[in-house]
């Protein structure tokens, strides 16, 4: 349920920024593998739809549902596994030029420009992604902090070399 919206002016730049920050603490976190920090950047019952890139018997399930993530612990613990398990994933993300809308006082939607870029040794090569496309994604205000409660990822296109995704486990 919606509500009204009541912030001042510089109420709403400031929950606009506040909400940038949690969004870049999130890529931060994800490239310095910081599983700690991670989860606190999300809500209990975070929905996370981001993994449609992978290969289908990769990709993770809630109930008969590909590509779906709910709760802050099991998105931590996928894309811990997915980047820093066995196989050692280097990563950068970049996301920019957000388009952030306050729905209420309380919530907001963000679309983000986003680009990637992830490294693997395979034997005595390196294997790679570059990805291009834009998160989508909902935010939440919850005891005095903006945090992520849905993010859908859209890709646009994708590089890898050929054999990328056989580090993979199914999440």
């Amino acid at each position: 349920m919606t509500s009204e919206l009541t912030l001042s002016i510089a109420e709403q730049l400031q929950a606009i920024e506040e909400i940038k920050r949690t969004f870049c603490a999130r890529l931060r976190c994800m490239d310095n593998k910081q599983w700690e920090i991670y989860p606190t950047l999300h809500t209990d019952d975070v929905v996370s739809e981001t993994w449609g890139g992978l290969p289908e018997d990769k990709q993770p399930k809630t109930g008969d549902t590909s590509n779906r993530i709910v709760g802050k612990e099991k998105l931590t613990q996928a894309i811990s596994t997915f980047l820093d398990g066995d196989t050692k994933v280097t990563t950068v993300h970049h996301g920019h030029m957000p388009e952030i809308t306050l729905t209420s006082d309380t919530t907001a939607t963000g679309i983000w420009v986003m680009e990637d870029k992830l490294w693997w040794t395979n034997g005595d090569h390196e294997e790679h992604l570059h990805g291009y496309g834009h998160y989508h994604e909902e935010y939440r205000k919850e005891n005095g902090r903006w945090l992520i409660s849905y993010r859908r990822l859209s890709r646009l296109r994708e590089d890898v070399t050929p054999n990328y995704f056989d580090y993979a486990k199914a999440l």
